[in-house]
């Protein structure tokens, strides 16, 4: 199983990075996770767009759904030159009437996730938990030959987030805020929250993502492995991971 790593932001893209998102690989079905600013045009560097099996969306701010529109239109054009026939899937909640938008005529069809039920996407199998943030927000358990990623997607400290995790191979957490930042802002981990859930969890590696624009980033990495010991590592665009 591969994760390809096509942003590190949250809120908005840098330069050189758009919004937090990844791409996973396995069994040669191509799954990009969450759909956010940039994330349109750097995935075309991995995978053609014929060949991009299904999307997932953690939630629907702006910073995960952006280029979802545009991912749509790629799809009517797919399938105008024949490259496509079957409609797109783009697995997100109902908690939104947003969810509705996700079907776009015959090309693109809004398929539903929920707390409730685990699902198969291609080789993968899901589960969510309900994370904490201003609007309603999925964090995704996602296994596949024996391995467990998780990723918290957009949270504050949950307890829930630690059984949920509870041994992953792969911890993709978000870590929007430093830790002079709590209690300030909301909906959001430190990199210290990070390493918490991290060590409670008993992953084996960990890795930052959705990541502040400002202030000196490694701090984050510093905060994580003041109370977690493992490999923790700042994500970035081109970064690819291998779990075997």
């Amino acid at each position: 199983m591969k994760i390809t790593f096509l942003g590190k932001y949250g809120g908005y893209p840098g330069k050189e990075s758009p919004t937090s998102s990844f791409l996973l690989e396995f069994e040669g079905f191509h799954l990009l996770v969450d759909c956010g600013s940039g994330v349109l045009s750097k995935v075309q560097s991995y995978v053609d767009l014929k060949d991009l099996d299904a999307c997932i969306l953690s939630h629907y701010h702006h910073d995960h759904i952006a280029d979802v529109g545009c991912l749509q239109y790629a799809m009517l054009v797919e399938n105008k030159l024949g490259k496509r026939i079957e409609p797109f899937p783009i697995y997100g909640h109902k908690r939104d009437s947003k969810f509705d938008e996700l079907t776009h005529d015959v090309y693109t069809e809004g398929r539903e996730i929920s707390v409730d039920r685990s699902i198969a996407i291609g080789p993968f199998n899901l589960s969510f938990c309900e994370t904490m943030h201003p609007v309603y927000c999925l964090a995704m358990k996602i296994q596949a030959n024996g391995k467990t990623i998780l990723y918290t997607a957009d949270t504050e400290w949950k307890e829930e987030l630690i059984s949920f995790a509870r041994n992953a191979d792969v911890l993709i957490s978000e870590a929007s805020i430093y830790k002079e930042q709590f209690g300030v802002v909301k909906g959001h981990l430190t990199g210290e929250e990070a390493g918490k859930l991290a060590k409670q969890a008993e992953v084996k590696q960990l890795f930052l993502t959705h990541l502040p624009q400002y202030g000196d980033q490694e701090k984050l990495v510093e905060e994580a492995k003041n109370v977690y010991g493992g490999p923790v590592q700042l994500v970035y665009p081109v970064l690819e991971i291998f779990i075997n």
